[in-house]
């Protein structure tokens, strides 16, 4: 497990677009199947630049997380704006819209950690390597006494993150159709 930036990042983009191509919440943001791996670029590609990004990578590649530190009051990042995001994502747009909304008073008001993306590529899910990309920078996020918070997007990775100390941070978010989210919170220990 390793930071990365520069030329590793098209492989974190890469695992993530790859690992989220199936995802309930992807499947409802950009159901044409064929236009999907190409939008899910577009929407990571701006978390994986974000000035306040840690990227990480395990050993081979398999899979990927991106950490953003954000100030108090910082709130989720801006999603993409119209009209470039309207045009880009096109019927995308106004459901990233309506998700963005729905999501934006949820996150700490305190500076926090954000996972905001994490993956592996589905032929090595299963084999800890979430866990591994978790552990390692939640501890660090204990030693700086750092709050934690992201957004759940299936109960598999819910259950996941509850078992490396987070907790449901109220009711899960429900955007008309769309796969509920579950926001979730750890404390520093």
């Amino acid at each position: 497990m390793r930071r990365v930036g520069g030329d590793e990042l098209p492989t974190v983009l890469g695992v993530l677009t790859e690992a989220f191509s199936h995802d309930p919440l992807s499947g409802w943001l950009f159901p044409d199947e064929r236009e999907r791996g190409r939008l899910l670029e577009h929407f990571h590609y701006p978390l994986l630049a974000h000035p306040a990004g840690e990227c990480y990578l395990t050993g081979g590649g398999e899979g990927a997380a991106v950490w953003l530190a954000l100030p108090a009051g910082g709130g989720a990042p801006e999603e993409p704006q119209a009209p470039e995001a309207g045009s880009l994502f096109g019927e995308g747009a106004a459901r990233l819209r309506a998700l963005g909304e729905a999501l934006a008073g949820r996150h700490p008001r305190t500076a926090h950690l954000y996972l905001a993306c994490m993956g592996v590529a589905a032929e090595h899910r299963g084999a800890g390597l979430g866990s591994v990309l978790l552990r390692h920078r939640l501890e660090r996020a204990d030693a700086e006494g750092a709050t934690c918070y992201l957004e759940a997007s299936s109960p598999r990775s819910r259950a996941l993150y509850l078992r490396h100390g987070f907790a449901d941070d109220g009711a899960p978010v429900r955007v008309a159709d769309a796969p509920p989210l579950w926001p979730m919170l750890r404390r520093p220990r």
